[in-house]
């Protein structure tokens, strides 16, 4: 059985329920802690949702600096699945796994809603069980969410095909493209604002729905192929 670890950091928020999804998903969730030096040997990583240290400084500012960080750079340099959730997508941003950043809501209130996304890219490591162009429903929960960054980098991740999900009708928090999801060059290592964790099941997610699922059984698909 494969083995996803699943990061806490000081105010992670989200780590529970992605572990919880991973098991749904038929891996076996490992708990790492922040302060670790090891991956305990697993197989993909998931950074979770929350406010890691209290989102001082910038949202994922400090958490890139976290003993684990070092660890989840070189595991993706070795092309292990990395995914980032929310605060997650903050860090990789932050720690220069992802480019870009994501800064405050443009209407400067947090949002919270079923938000309806456009896969865009169904090659990478988390979207494999996922069709181009597929409409899926997803929790959005965020305050700092706005993803941005200079022209050129819009410019390239577009032209490459790196744009992983887009939001769906009215743009929810002022992101650049409605842009709602990355990957890096590789396809291995993914960043999204919306919650696929809180989409799992039939009883909780957006009216019955179970589509963010997919990003954690394309994982497991990755890791067989």
């Amino acid at each position: 059985m494969s083995r996803i670890g699943v990061v806490t950091f000081p105010g992670s928020l989200d780590d529970a329920d992605a572990a919880r999804a991973v098991r749904l998903a038929g891996a076996e969730p490992v708990a790492l802690w922040h302060g670790d030096h090891d991956l305990a040997g697993v197989d993909a990583i998931v950074l979770p949702g929350g406010f890691s240290y209290g989102d001082y400084l910038r949202c994922g500012a400090i958490a890139r600096f976290a003993p684990i960080m070092t660890e989840v750079v070189a595991a993706s340099e070795r092309g292990v699945p990395v995914l980032g959730i929310c605060n997650g997508f903050q860090i990789l941003c932050e720690s220069h796994l992802l480019p870009g950043a994501l800064i405050r809501n443009d209407h400067r209130t947090f949002v919270c809603r079923d938000q309806v996304l456009a896969v865009e890219n169904a090659s990478t490591a988390w979207t494999t069980d996922f069709e181009s162009g597929q409409h899926v429903t997803i929790p959005l929960k965020n305050g700092e969410g706005s993803f941005v960054a200079d022209a050129q980098t819009i410019e390239r991740l577009e032209g490459e095909g790196r744009v992983v999900f887009r939001y769906v009708g009215a743009n929810p928090n002022g992101s650049v493209n409605a842009i709602a999801g990355i990957t890096n060059e590789r396809g291995n290592v993914v960043g999204l604002m919306p919650h696929p964790e809180h989409a799992v099941e039939e009883l909780t997610g957006p009216s019955g729905g179970t589509d963010g699922l997919g990003l954690f059984t394309s994982a497991l698909t990755a890791l067989v192929s």
